[in-house]
Parts: C-alpha cells; sequence; structure tokens
C-alpha cells in the first residue's frame, strides 16, 4: 500500500495509517488476550506498547488526511470509500476496536460507517 499511495499524500494517509496500522488497533486485542491466558506477561506488556504507539500513527494518519480533506473541500467518510476501491485496500473485517479508533482521532459517524461496510 505504501508503493501504491508514493504518488498522492491524501491516499496514503487515508489507506496507510487509516487503513494498514487500523488493522493492528483490531488485532492486538485479540492477541493480548492469548499471551494473557497463557500468563505471558512480558509479551501482554509489550502488545500494551505496541497498541499505545499505533494508536499515535493512526491518530497522525487520520490528523492529516482530514487536513486535507478541510483543505480540499471533500467529505472524508465519502473520499476514503472512493480511495479504498481504487488502491483495492484491504476490506475491513472485525472485530473493531472501537475505543482504540476513537483514541485514534475517528469519530463515532465514521465508525458507524465503516462497520456498515
Amino acid at each position: 500500500m505504501v508503493e501504491k499511495t508514493s504518488e498522492d499524500i491524501l491516499a496514503r494517509m487515508a489507506l496507510v495509517p487509516r487503513t494498514m496500522e487500523a488493522r493492528g488497533l483490531d488485532a492486538i486485542p485479540a492477541i493480548r488476550s492469548r499471551f494473557f491466558q497463557a500468563k505471558d506477561l512480558e509479551l501482554v506488556n509489550i502488545l500494551d506498547l505496541i497498541l499505545q504507539d499505533e494508536v499515535s500513527h493512526v491518530y497522525i494518519g487520520n490528523y492529516w488526511f482530514n487536513y486535507l480533506c478541510v483543505e480540499r473541500k471533500i467529505d472524508p467518510i465519502k473520499t476514503y470509500k472512493i480511495l479504498a476501491k481504487a488502491y483495492n485496500a484491504p476490506t475491513l473485517r472485525g472485530p473493531l476496536n472501537m475505543e482504540a479508533r476513537l483514541k485514534a482521532g475517528f469519530t463515532q459517524h465514521e465508525l458507524d460507517e465503516l462497520v456498515k461496510t
């Protein structure tokens, strides 16, 4: 996805942090749960740090994506859908980590739209 979006900053901000890295927000809780059940608390702590780091990455991507949408006077939700289709982005699969996605700058309205997709 990084290579595909190298010529378009809007697509890059839409699809790398907000799609690819955001998948990490969704995947980490299930992985963390398995290591917690196995009583591997060192890995649980590492995954907690990775999750915090991913929230920061996605937040920055959300900030710049929305900034560019405002600057270009385009709707972020519609634009995201158009870009995801145009660049053949991976299909969103649940469950979504709504709490982490909200911390990372997604709006509730945007998350509601993502769930519908």
